[in-house]
Formats: structure tokens, sequence, C-alpha cells
């Protein structure tokens, strides 16, 4: 018998929503095959199959799961369920003598009053909920009323994780999706405890522009001013390895290996920030690669969670036009935020004597003024600012 223990998916959810079995209760499973589906407060995971085996559930879809628990058992073939007092963690009876009863039927034992006699009064070796449905409580009848806990229902869900819970009508509350609440969590813990800094540089990304339309039409993908950023971020490990590091303790940090840039994706159903790997080795084509594919998981709500973790330092969008200027939130176990608003056009004299329009931004940068102080700051945003200015510079890459 092999227990289906809940994978530790991350660093920031204790809990997480069974969202469904993909094997039904007591179906023969194949080594590889899909079980269940978790969600956490921001993608989805699917357990499969260690091995061959008959799958047990001990948990209905829609409860909630913390890392380590049982939810299934895999039976091997002809291998006997375990007896529902083992279940309960008590000394189990004689096989001959007990039938095996899942989770989801005990609860539904504990609520109507269904004795163990009507049960075994079934004949089955294996009783589940669905068997239970029809039966009541051996007193309950007109004049024996039975009082009844009704089990906690999961909130439906509108699309995914984001999607908000009910609250009652009429009492003026909202209550954020999951999504959003992980997102208050990791807020208030940054400024909790780290003490944030903020510096912007002007930027003109009128030459980056125009290159990014010449990539777009070479490279056949998408290449926009956030692939840039990534790509010279990734580029300054080297360099400004403060502004990549995590920090152990309020006065040391560790450096990182390679450049690893989470970049906030918000398409309407929550923020999410997956992260483009070793970014500062690898060829424009495949940041935007990358970037393409998180903006289709983001509207499909078909993102791991080993795309959203192991960032190092994070970029954050900010595309609406009439946006200028942006403060990030430095993450917890990260020293560093970038910001990139919109481009807006500026008329700029040029050496002639003339005037030009420009396109320009302004470049943000929070850091965490533990390990990071204003100069530093100024000379990373600077040399991003010169990354950008001349984009061209050494690319002969795919």
């Amino acid at each position: 018998m092999i227990e289906i223990r809940v994978p530790k998916l991350n660093n920031n959810d204790t809990v997480y929503l069974l969202v469904e079995w993909a094997a039904k209760d007591g179906q023969a499973v194949r080594a590889g095959e899909p079980l269940v589906v978790l969600e956490t407060s921001k993608a989805a995971e699917e357990l499969v199959a260690e091995e061959d085996g008959t799958l047990l559930c001990l948990l209905e879809a829609g409860a909630e799961c913390a890392p380590g628990q049982v939810i299934a058992r895999l039976l091997a073939d002809g291998e006997a369920p375990p007896s529902p007092a083992a279940e309960h963690g008590a000394s189990p009876a004689a096989p001959d003598h007990e039938v095996v009863v899942t989770a989801p039927a005990l609860r539904l034992m504990d609520e109507r009053g269904i004795s163990m006699e009507q049960v075994r009064a079934l004949g089955r070796k294996v009783v589940r909920r669905a068997d239970l449905e029809s039966l009541d409580a051996p007193w309950a009848g007109p004049g024996n009323p039975v009082s009844v806990t009704l089990p906690t229902i999961a909130p439906g869900r509108a699309s995914g994780p984001s999607a908000s819970r009910t609250v009652p009508e009429g009492s003026g509350l909202i209550e954020p999706s999951r999504a959003q609440r992980r997102v208050a969590e990791v807020v208030e813990e940054s400024h909790r405890d780290i003490p944030p800094a903020f510096t912007v540089m002007r930027v003109d990304v009128t030459d980056a522009l125009g290159f990014a339309r010449q990539e777009t039409r070479r490279l056949r993908v998408l290449i926009g001013l956030p692939e840039l950023l990534v790509r010279a971020t990734g580029r300054l490990l080297d360099r400004f390895p403060l502004c990549f590091a995590t920090p152990v303790d309020g006065r040391r940090a560790r450096r990182a290996v390679s450049a690893e840039v989470g970049v906030t994706v918000d398409v309407g159903g929550g923020m999410f920030v997956p992260v483009v790997r070793d970014a500062g080795r690898r060829p424009l084509g495949e940041i935007a690669g990358d970037l393409t594919r998180f903006r289709r998981a983001a509207l499909d709500g078909t993102f791991r969670e080993r795309d959203l973790q192991g960032g190092n330092i994070m970029l954050t969008l900010h595309t609406d036009a009439a946006v200028v200027m942006a403060v990030p939130v430095v993450f917890p176990g990260q020293t560093c935020a970038l910001s990139l608003a919109a481009p807006r056009p500026e008329v700029v004299e040029t050496r002639d004597g003339g005037f030009a329009v420009r396109k320009v931004i302004l470049l943000g940068l929070a850091y965490d003024h533990r390990f990071v102080n204003g100069r530093d700051s100024a000379e990373f945003l600077g040399a991003l600012r010169t990354a950008l200015e001349s984009p061209g510079d050494g690319v002969s890459e795919r």
C-alpha cells in the first residue's frame, strides 16, 4: 500500500484546495496516470500515481489539505484496504470482522448517526459515501428528529485560483480572491520586514522600440520593452550581485548563481509573477518565448508552481498609457524590484537646434536599503538605460 501525501508545492501557502479527483475512488490506475488536482493560491498542480494500484480516496473534492497530509492510498493487486479503526488511528480490528469505510463515508456516518451495524448489513467489503446516501440513523423518524451538522462546502470557483469567495448578501463585505489574499500576505511581510527605498530614472526608448519591431520580424516572436529589459537585467548579475542576492538576515545575503527574473503578469484574473530562468545567458528569442507562454498561461489558468518559484529579482509591468511611474514592492527573499511604465512622447531639442519627438519611460528601482544604497541603484538603472538606448550592441543571437 502506498500513501498519497500532499507535497510541499511552494513556500507561501500552508493549505491547498483539492479541486478534483482525476481518477475515481476504487478505480484501478497505472503508474504515471493523473490522480488528483491540487490548487495553491496561484497555480494548479496534478499529482500522478507512482505505481500501479487501486485508488482509495480519503478526502473529498472541494476540501482543503496541508503539505504532508495523506489524501489517498494506492492498494496493490489483491491487497486489503485498512480498517476504519486504523483510519482513525486506533488499533485495527480483525479483517474478517470489519469492513473498510472510506474517510468521506465515515464523515457521513458521523453527520447522520449511521451505525456500524447498518454499514455491515450492506454486505460490502469497502463502503464509500455513495453507498450510505440512502441510509438514515436507526432512531430517525417523525417523532425522533436527528440533529445533523452539515459539512463545510468549499465555495464555488468562478475561473480558477483567482475566483472570489461568496459573502452573505447585504453584508457590505467584499472578500478578495485566494490569489489576492496571498498578495496581501506578501505585501504585509514586505512592509514589515524590508526597509525600502526607491530611485527612478528617465530613459529614451525610441531606438529600443524600433529595434524590438525589427527583432519581432526577424525572430517571429513578439519582442517589446519587457523582453529587452529582462535580457538587459539578467546581464548585470556579475556587476551588481547584491541586486540579485537572497537576504539571509539583516546583515548578510547569499549570492545568486544565475539571474532568475520574475515578471508580473495580470490579465484580469489575478497577478502572477512567473520567472524567466537564467536570463543573463539566454538569447532574446528564448526570453520572448517564455514571456509569450506566461501570458497564455495567465489567460488559460495553466500556471504550474515551478513557473512561479525561484525568482531573485522582479520586473513589474504597468502598461496603462496614463501610468507614468509606479513604486513596486520588494518581494521577501529578494533585494530589488524594477518597475516599467508605458512609453510616452516627449519633445526634445536636437543638436542642430531643432526639435524632435522621442519616446521615453521612467524606469524605477525599489530596493532593500540594508543591502543596496542610492548610488548602487543609480548605477544599476544607468546600466539598464545604456542597454535600452543601445539595444543592438552585441546582438547576433536567436
